[in-house]
């Protein structure tokens, strides 16, 4: 299928601009901020407010967005999507949003520690210790402790399919499922297909992404499987999972084969792919349409994974 035609003006509107890789981390990130400004309407929620934690590194920042109804509701621990490097609360107030309106669950949005200032494991260290948090303070927060999820995108999708892994092997919390979208899951080496085939032309390039890698790693290896997930001895005993892929973004194959990677180790997955699309569609529900698609299918999921957690505790 060609890429969508949306999506296609999109990537034209960028295609004149200086690729990430060639510039410095903090002109992409003032760059990236402009960027994501997408004009589109915000979805409305109930409530929105920032919280200061005491996180590994210092003070964490959280944005935690309340749906409208009756507590306790579910949580969904959230990481934005940054090549370890940019992007922030901001850029990703929409997706946040629209999970929160569509799953009716509370969103703590994570204002994770980035490379190249502060590499490994900085930012898998903040999400999990955001997460742990959120279920201290189930009570205040007006959360169900039972019904949590971990979700992201792109390297966000890293950060909870690694926060995943770490609180199976970590003492917890326990979880309801993970959200994973379009997720970074392995180290770039050895190339996979998709890296070939989508290295330019489709938004995030192949050299993009070894420039966010080497900046996250800051030398280290790429094989600890809290670096790359896909890597794993096993997957055994994680929570369910979603994976949503793009078919014109170089993180395909590796999305797709931690999926089938899942759903060999007996983790209940479901894997979609949205053809058409390229890596960062989801930023443009209510816009393009295979955008609001994959939104409503990932919280329709959600809210079967909530569902089926409160039954269980039942």
């Amino acid at each position: 299928m060609p890429l969508d035609p949306h999506i296609q003006k999109i990537v034209d509107l960028q295609k004149d601009m200086p690729a990430m890789h060639t510039l410095p981390v903090q002109k992409v990130r003032a760059a990236v901020e402009e960027q994501f400004v997408t004009g589109l309407p915000k979805p409305d929620v109930a409530k929105v407010e920032e919280r200061m934690i005491d996180g590994p590194g210092g003070d964490l920042r959280l944005r935690i967005y309340t749906p409208a109804g009756q507590g306790p509701f579910p949580l969904i621990a959230f990481f934005h999507g940054s090549g370890f490097c940019i992007c922030s609360l901001d850029t990703h107030d929409d997706m946040a949003r629209h999970l929160c309106r569509g799953s009716g669950a509370v969103v703590c949005s994570v204002d994770y520690r980035l490379a190249p200032e502060h590499p490994y494991p900085a930012g898998p260290d903040d999400c999990l210790a955001a997460t742990r948090w959120a279920v201290a303070h189930a009570a205040e927060l007006d959360i169900d402790p039972a019904r949590i999820v971990v979700a992201g995108d792109s390297a966000g999708g890293a950060m909870a399919a690694v926060t995943a892994l770490r609180a199976r092997d970590e003492g917890g919390p326990a979880l309801a499922g993970q959200l994973l979208i379009y997720p970074v899951t392995d180290h770039y080496e050895p190339v996979k297909q998709s890296m070939l085939d989508n290295a330019t032309g489709y938004g995030l390039m192949h050299d993009t992404m070894k420039w966010f890698w080497d900046n996250y790693l800051a030398g280290r290896a790429g094989d600890d499987p809290y670096v790359s997930p896909l890597r794993a001895p096993s997957l055994k005993g994680l929570a369910p999972a979603l994976v949503i892929t793009a078919q014109y973004d170089v993180l395909l194959d590796e999305g797709e084969a931690y999926a089938k990677r899942l759903q060999a180790d007996g983790v209940p997955t479901r894997l979609t792919r949205y053809d058409g699309m390229n890596h960062g569609f989801l930023f443009w529900v209510d816009a393009v349409d295979g955008a609001t698609k994959a939104m409503a299918e990932c919280n329709a999921w959600l809210r079967e994974r909530f569902a089926g957690a409160r039954d269980k505790a039942a």
